[in-house]
């Protein structure tokens, strides 16, 4: 919540550099987050029903 926060900050002369690096952050939040919670079980499934098959 606290990175939303200096993302959401519109005055100041820090707003120069915190407004960037929260962007930064929030989207390698939300990007590791997706892979983590999507991809990597999705491939997971992937290469075990192929393991399987080839049994």
């Amino acid at each position: 919540m606290a990175i939303i926060m200096l993302y959401r900050q519109w005055t100041g002369v820090e707003t120069e550099v915190q407004r960037p690096l929260a962007t930064v952050v929030i989207g390698g939040v939300l990007s590791s987050t997706l892979l983590t919670l999507l991809v990597l079980p999705l491939l997971y499934t992937m290469v075990h029903r192929n393991s399987t098959a080839s049994k």
